[in-house]
Order: structure tokens, then C-alpha cells, then sequence
């Protein structure tokens, strides 16, 4: 595997890294479909659905074919989440990098190896953050799946962190959601701390239970100083 460098979005990367952007996110599909079937609610609907089938009409047949239209719905259910805010984002802060993050007190920076864009993090900053805090988020923190378990993930997350600390914040903040298990032990492992989670609204996202986990890493002096 070549080795890889971290550095500056540029404009020539665009798209490489909305093709990134929008295949990392739906990598997330399968998993959030496997979530939604061992659901309680989940279960107990496609046991009672297809039950309720045969002692009203007596055809197992049909209760077959609804038990898969079922499994079919769920699936285009998972998908829902995702597909949504890819297309939300490439209306908004991906459609111009370079004035949504650069230009915007923020930065975003992309991973290359051999000439091709594999891993990609945004940083902005809080605009509204607690009292006597100055926070910066990471956003849409990405690597494509031919270079996982490179360390190329941590290293983005520790250039936004040392970003933060020369501007001077006191806490690098970010959400993600449940389903994102990788993410998550890679966040915590490296000293984020969950600090809240909240249910998406919209009637799919209740239905598959979709939680967002807000964590917060704050720096140590900034720590010191509230003291």
C-alpha cells in the first residue's frame, strides 16, 4: 500500500472527495439494516404481520410474501437516513468546500496516496458554543475502505485537534451516529468524551431508533482555566 499525505483541501480534490463522502456514507446501509432487525419493534412486527396473515386469510403463501415485503421495506427504511443527508450536504457545505470550511474560519483537509484522494475530515467553528467555550466541530471524517486500518483516520482526527489547539479552542466537538461503531471506539480511544445523544426527528428515523451521539474533547488547559 503507498504511503500517504495529509494536507489542505484543494479544488482540483472536489471530486474525489464528494465521490469519497458519498460512498463512506452508504457503506452504513448493511449495518444499519442488520440494527433495525433486532429492533424489539422490529421483531415483534415481522413475527405478528405475517401470523396475523395466516389466521385471516389461511395462506401461508401470502404471509411468506409479506414477511419479505416487509424485509424489503426495512431495507429502503435503513437506506432512508443516509441517502437524505448525502443529498442535503452536497446542496450545502459540499458544494463548495473551499467556501463552506476555508473560508470560513475553518479548514478541511483530504488524505492522498499514489495521486488519489483516500481520506478526508472538515473542521468549523461552534457558532453558538457555551459560555466562556470556544469549540470547534469536525465534520464528515472519512477513509475509503482499500486504506482502513492504515492509522490514516487517526491521523486526520489528531489535525484537526492540533488545528484547534494553535487557533486557541478549548474543545473539538462532533456527532455521530450509533450505527457507526468504528467511529465511535476511535473517537473514545482517542479521549473524546460522549457528552449527550438525542433521537433524529422524522417519523423513519424514530421508526429505526436513529441516535446521534454528541462527543466533546476538551484540552487540558482550557480545563485548568475554568478552575
Amino acid at each position: 500500500m503507498a504511503p500517504y499525505q495529509i494536507r489542505q483541501y484543494q479544488e482540483r480534490d472536489h471530486k474525489q472527495v464528494v465521490d469519497l463522502f458519498s460512498r463512506g456514507m452508504m457503506e452504513h446501509v448493511p449495518t444499519t439494516f442488520r440494527y433495525v432487525l433486532l429492533l424489539p419493534k422490529t421483531l415483534l412486527l415481522l413475527f405478528v404481520m405475517p401470523v396475523a396473515i395466516v389466521l385471516v386469510s389461511g395462506s401461508w403463501l401470502l404471509a411468506v410474501v409479506c414477511f419479505f415485503f416487509l424485509l424489503l421495506l426495512l431495507r429502503l427504511l435503513a437506506r432512508q437516513p443516509f441517502k437524505e443527508y448525502v443529498a442535503l450536504c452536497l446542496q450545502t457545505d459540499m458544494a463548495d468546500i473551499t467556501k463552506s470550511y476555508l473560508n470560513a474560519h475553518g479548514s478541511f483537509w483530504v488524505a492522498e496516496s499514489g495521486g488519489q484522494v483516500v481520506g478526508m475530515v472538515g473542521a468549523l467553528p461552534v457558532k453558538d458554543p457555551p459560555l466562556g467555550r470556544k469549540q470547534l466541530q469536525l465534520f464528515h471524517l472519512s477513509v475509503s475502505s482499500q486504506h482502513r486500518g492504515l492509522g490514516i483516520a487517526k491521523a486526520l482526527v489528531r489535525t484537526v485537534l492540533q488545528f484547534a489547539r494553535d487557533q486557541g479552542y478549548s474543545d473539538v466537538v462532533l456527532e455521530t451516529s450509533i450505527i457507526q461503531q468504528s467511529a465511535i471506539a476511535l473517537y473514545e480511544a482517542m479521549g473524546f468524551q460522549r457528552t449527550g445523544n438525542y433521537l433524529e426527528t422524522g417519523i423513519i428515523k424514530w421508526l429505526i431508533e436513529f441516535s446521534i451521539i454528541h462527543f466533546t474533547y476538551p484540552f487540558p488547559s482550557a480545563q485548568k482555566h475554568e478552575l
